[in-house]
């Protein structure tokens, strides 16, 4: 019956959607249940809703560093750890210290050093082999203060087989091996965390056994919890999957009560912030990303918008972005890259209007905004909580209306026009901005408005 269904279902469809079969060579990929077991959990996530924030892990020093043309120097990881501390992240990933001179010498600084704060926790990040744990190691001995060690290792079947070319057996002998010695190395001064690297392509029966390998090694409990992090390394499915695979193992984890769930959404499919998201929903309580999203390929996800996602829902990020350009600016000085200009509440342009039906609304919606709740259509914060004022929410170009205009007058010159005016005065502008092609500015409007009406 469902077949029938869902070919009449194609037939109806085909009616109205004229798109015909693309050249593209699509039968060379398998979906995401093609290639490992997707089990499905006692669903609880679809009807859960995030009442508060999850610890934020930024690793903008590690993983976003990693992925940059030029990675940052001393001087700018030094600048964007004190970005980070000040702006209120608790536990923050400083580096890969086995992997370059310079990010051991940068954990060597943070060691050395009052950079960090007592309620600062530092994770360092290494690859579960011998002679780089104990690279690792060595770089945090004297620092004040709790120190995560991260450990992983990729475990999806593709990488075993063609990178690692180690059975499941193997594998977990090696992990095994691996905690046994951060626990030997770091003692009590340490805590622990295992990321089984592409999480969402491993077995779940596989990660299930080497999370009771790892946390029974660690002997893991709510006193000295033991952080699991589940990567979806390379996004492979919608996010739904996602939250399922999270929520199982939310579920099914041994010594749940002495495990950090943790997730570290990418975010190759443009889902990384709905992936997180969901998680959350899902059973997650901490949140690795970096702070614009920065990371290999198409980026980590970003932890920006998922905190001021939740402002925007009445929820406290935890986290302060009420000087967002500031922010913005340390941060493209760190990585020597643009944000983009539409980016999620940080780009330049985020704030603004054009089109002029946007323009009227959002001019008579901040006409009759008081203290309250925030109502005003198109704008889903208030620009002033990320430290924006409103001179640009309002800008003129071909497309703008005659409100639009009316508003840039009013708010940047005291200009008030009236209605009769407005309607006149626009078709002005219109006649200017399509021989230009360009935005007229504030100014130029003001020139305009002076020879329209000042030379009568």
């Amino acid at each position: 019956m469902s077949e029938e269904l869902n070919r009449v279902s194609v037939i109806r469809v085909m009616h109205w959607n004229r798109q015909l079969p693309s050249p593209m060579p699509s039968h060379r990929y398998r979906d995401i249940y093609s290639r490992i077991p997707v089990l499905p959990p006692d669903r609880t996530w679809p009807d859960r809703r995030i009442t508060a924030a999850p610890l934020w892990v930024p690793v903008d020093l590690r993983d976003g560093n990693q992925a940059l043309a030029e990675p940052m120097d001393p001087e700018r990881k030094r600048r964007f750890f004190e970005l980070m501390v000040a702006i209120g992240y608790k536990e923050i990933e400083v580096g890969y210290p086995s992997a370059s001179q310079t990010d051991f010498d940068f954990v060597r600084l943070l060691a050395t050093t009052d950079l960090v704060p007592s309620d600062v926790t530092v994770v360092v990040f290494t690859p579960a082999r011998p002679d780089l744990i104990a690279r690792t190691i060595e770089s945090i001995q004297g620092i004040r203060g709790q120190v995560v060690v991260h450990m992983y290792a990729a475990t999806a079947p593709t990488w075993r087989d063609v990178v690692l070319r180690r059975s499941r057996d193997e594998l977990a002998a090696m992990i095994q091996a691996g905690a046994e010695q951060v626990l030997r190395l770091g003692g009590e001064s340490v805590r622990f965390q295992f990321s089984p690297e592409v999480f969402n392509l491993t077995e779940p029966d596989y990660i299930l056994e080497l999370a009771d390998q790892v946390t029974k090694v660690w002997d893991a409990s709510a006193e000295r919890p033991v952080i699991l992090n589940l990567p979806a390394t390379v996004e492979a499915a919608t996010p739904n999957v996602y939250a399922d695979q999270i929520e199982y193992m939310h579920q099914n984890l041994p010594r749940r009560d002495g495990v950090i769930l943790s997730v570290h959404p990418h975010n190759d499919r443009g889902t990384g912030i709905a992936c997180a998201e969901l998680a959350v929903l899902a059973g997650a309580q901490r949140v690795e990303g970096c702070i614009f999203g920065n990371g290999e390929r198409t980026g980590n996800v970003d932890i920006a918008t998922l905190a001021l996602n939740l402002h925007a829902q009445g929820v406290d990020p935890m986290i302060d972005f009420s000087d967002i350009d500031g922010i913005r600016e340390t941060v493209e000085y760190c990585t020597r890259m643009p944000i983009h200009p539409r980016h999620p509440y940080v780009g330049e342009l985020v704030y603004t209007a054009f089109s002029g039906t946007h323009q009227d609304a959002i001019r008579k919606g901040l006409a009759v905004q008081g203290d309250g709740l925030w109502e005003v259509p198109y704008l889903p914060i208030d620009p002033a909580d990320v430290g924006r004022g409103y001179e640009a929410v309002v800008r003129v170009n071909s497309q703008s209306g005659k409100g639009g205009i009316a508003h840039v007058l009013e708010t940047s010159y005291g200009v008030q026009l009236s209605p009769s005016q407005q309607v006149e005065f626009a078709r002005h502008v219109q006649r200017r901005t399509d021989s230009t092609g360009r935005e007229a500015t504030a100014a130029e409007l003001k020139t305009l408005y002076d020879e329209v009406y000042r030379s009568n």
